[in-house]
């Protein structure tokens, strides 16, 4: 009887060396897991780079954040009775299952209007410089406020917008909470909605869990691509955690641009002639998701891209086996989606302004 006990014993400290050391192998061979906001509104996981000195660096996962401000930016996001019509949210046209792209060269506004540019991604938007392709937002709150009022997106009025939220007893009590007024304003509205699309980032890519050490998490091909990119001078403009987004640069540098020549871009902000067809340098993380291309989406192929870039930007020609190494290195920074559960909106009663359609 004592050696059957002593031999069931022996088998259970045998099965648990054998777990440590299976735990252990795994951890040592799988980058680590992002731990998604919750109520403690802090997100853990990530790690130091161990490849520190690369010009691209990986997407940081530790933040702090007001999980009460998050929550309620998540529903004005998908909000959509801040348009006059009661239909466009932010993520119509910033579509958080696809990208944070809408997939469509210009997004459609109030009565089915076109937009006159390609909407930049909001994924990862916190890394930008600035806002819009012009910049012209310094900041995300900044940015925020702008859709609701443009006559061809939302077309809306911050008053009315205001109002709306204003009627609703749920809003009140909300925005009281957090900021510590009854009267909603336009201000916080847009500081809600920047502190969620703040948690927008895509982290653990497999481009990132090799910067973290991970050898065999891109293949040599891409690797390749990742060395061509650097020295073909792409790296340039295109580095940091966003892999862009940190200067602006006119879109025709080696070469005249001759696709669109009627958007001016940071010009429009400035109105300095040097500043005419300059664009902010966008994020390429996620990239083969939010296709169609540049501010005018003059190519639905991130191939065909890579080499509009090459001719325009640098004035070389990429040979077909460096474009498909470059753009096999850009299918490796796709990182881990948001996951959001959709939000319940508090209902409407007759104080509240109705849509309005023309």
């Amino acid at each position: 009887m004592n050696k059957i006990k002593f031999t069931a014993i022996g088998c259970v400290l045998a099965l648990v060396v054998i777990n440590v050391v299976m735990l252990t192998v795994t951890a040592a061979d799988e980058p680590p897991a992002q731990i998604g906001y919750g109520r403690g509104g802090r997100m853990q996981g990530g790690g130091i780079s161990k490849r520190s000195k690369e010009p691209i660096q990986p997407i940081p996962i530790s933040f702090d954040w007001d999980s009460a401000k998050i929550e309620l930016g998540k529903k004005l996001f998908f909000e959509p009775r801040l348009s006059k019509s009661g239909w466009i949210t932010c993520n119509s046209c910033h579509n958080l299952s696809t990208g944070g792209v809408d997939n469509l060269p210009t997004s459609i506004g109030h009565k089915w209007m076109l937009g006159p540019i390609n909407s930049p991604t909001v994924l990862n938007a916190k890394f930008n410089l600035a806002q819009f392709w012009d910049g012209r937002a310094k900041d995300l709150k900044e940015q925020a406020k702008g859709p609701v009022a443009n006559p061809m997106e939302m077309a809306s009025t911050h008053e009315l917008a205001v109002e709306v939220l204003q009627s609703i007893p749920e809003y009140v009590e909300w925005f009281k909470e957090l900021y510590k007024d009854e009267k909603i304003t336009i201000d916080n509205v847009a500081d809600a909605i920047a502190a969620f699309e703040e948690t927008l980032t895509t982290p653990n890519s497999r481009f990132d869990a090799w910067l973290n050490g991970y050898d065999d998490k891109i293949s040599e091909t891409e690797k390749q691509g990742y060395n061509i990119f650097k020295d073909k001078g792409c790296i340039i403009c295109h580095n940091g955690v966003g892999v862009g987004g940190k200067s602006f640069q006119k879109f025709g540098n080696a070469k005249p641009y001759d696709k669109d020549t009627q958007t001016l871009g940071r010009y429009n902000v400035t109105k300095e002639e040097k500043d005419k067809y300059v664009f902010k340098v966008p994020l390429l993380r996620n990239i083969e998701l939010t296709a169609p291309y540049f501010h005018d989406a003059s190519t639905w192929s991130l191939h065909e891209a890579v080499k509009i870039m090459a001719q325009y930007q640098m004035g070389v020609t990429f040979t077909e086996d460096e474009t498909n190494k470059i753009v096999a290195f850009l299918r490796t920074l796709t990182g881990d989606q948001p996951s959001i559960i959709f939000p319940t909106l508090p209902p409407s009663n007759e104080n509240t302004p109705k849509p309005n359609r023309n």
